[in-house]
């Protein structure tokens, strides 16, 4: 659970947010009858939809992540502490990284980084 709201925290706010102007908006006394039911239920079932495909979509990618590191693939993950040309890290198990509770960290390297923000590197072949 704890991953869950690790990774879904901003979007609950954002769709708490969504629910609470529906409920202000609709129950405005110029907003027809049953407006409210209708607003606040669709606004819930698309909040329900939209975090939950992204929440099976993420642990799909952080999988993969995990699994291509595993194997000792490149994997890249953004560096918020950079900020020029070239924001990501290229992490490699070769070049003293590690993967523990979703976290890859090196003892050569300041910060970690979390597996659901990083991509498995794919070599693109120029013909």
């Amino acid at each position: 659970m704890n991953l869950f709201f690790q990774l879904e925290g901003g979007y609950l706010g954002i769709g708490l947010f969504a629910l609470l102007v529906t409920i202000f908006v609709t129950t405005r006394p110029f907003v027809a009858k049953g407006a409210w039911k209708k607003g606040v239920i669709l606004i819930m079932l698309a909040n329900i939809g939209f975090i939950s495909t992204h929440y099976f979509v993420t642990i799909d990618r952080m999988d993969g992540v995990e699994k291509a590191f595993s194997k000792g693939k490149k994997v890249i993950c953004e560096s918020r502490m950079v900020r020029n040309v070239t924001q990501s890290v290229t992490i490699e198990k070769s070049n003293n990284w590690y993967l523990e509770d979703h976290l890859f960290t090196s003892p050569d390297y300041s910060r970690g980084f979390f597996s659901a923000r990083c991509i498995e590197h794919v070599p693109v072949t120029l013909k």
